[in-house]
């Protein structure tokens, strides 16, 4: 005997069609019409984002797992961390979610400043942790990741998992190739990451990476070391937060 239906929310039901079409996107060639409509949505994503974003100013961009409880000495290390970077004036912008990103938005709140997350769609239905003044729902990872680095000035790297080391190699590549500025690259907590850094000191020793790419990363403890390395960029780039006006024509509220 069959059982009893379930009823399924049609959130989770627009995230599991999403999750679908992206499986069968990357299973290989379809029909060009699906491509393209594929290739629109993408588009369409990007220029939402993009104008989510748009008035965020200089970003602090802040990676870490969404696991740690408030109770964790990481998230406390966040929040104190994100308080400072947000009183240098920058923004505080995140993953959106739970864990060390909530820690990260509540410590610029903390002190007056800014927070934005880029929150993703999931099928487990992650929402944005409630010390945002503004975010963003993204479906793509890919989309995600581009928006965190476009905004950011420098890239924090705090206790994670696959998430926060693919975010972590991605801004690296990123700047070894000269995609992207040398922005600072900060990796919190010695003793977390201590065996990934033994593996990137091997890495060096088969010359897969070069001697001067040691040289695009800080790893520290220590608060006050990694806010002198962000002055730094404040300096090197001439940053300022003039204010963008919004076009009335797009739409745009500030």
């Amino acid at each position: 005997m069959a059982g009893a239906p379930f009823a399924i929310s049609p959130k989770t039901k627009t995230l599991f069609m999403s999750e679908q079409q992206e499986i069968q996107f990357l299973e290989g060639p379809r029909s060009r019409w699906v491509d393209f409509k594929f290739v629109i949505k993408v588009c369409l994503e990007f220029i939402r984002g993009f104008r989510a974003l748009h008035f965020t100013g200089p970003c602090v961009t802040v990676f870490g797992s969404a696991r740690f409880k408030e109770d964790s000495q990481y998230y406390e290390l966040t929040r104190r961390f994100s308080a400072e970077a947000a009183k240098l004036g920058f923004t505080i912008l995140t993953g959106g979610g739970p864990g060390l990103m909530e820690a990260a938005n509540r410590g610029a709140k903390d002190v007056g400043g800014k927070s934005v997350g880029c929150n993703i769609l999931l099928p487990m239905e992650q929402e944005p942790n409630p010390y945002l003044d503004k975010w963003v729902n993204i479906r793509y990872f890919f989309v995600r990741k581009t928006l965190l680095i476009k905004y950011s000035y420098a890239f924090v790297i705090m206790p994670g998992g696959f998430g926060t080391l693919d975010e972590l190699f991605e801004a690296m590549t990123l700047i070894q190739t000269k995609k992207i500025q040398d922005f600072p690259v900060i990796i919190f907590c010695k003793d977390y990451h201590k065996e990934m850094l033994e593996y990137i000191e091997k890495m060096k020793h088969f010359n897969t990476i070069s001697k001067e790419d040691m040289e695009l990363f800080l790893v520290t403890d220590s608060i006050e070391e990694a806010i002198a390395l962000i002055k730094t960029c404040i300096n090197k780039y001439g940053l300022t937060h003039l204010a963008k006006k919004p076009s009335w024509i797009l739409g745009e509220k500030r």
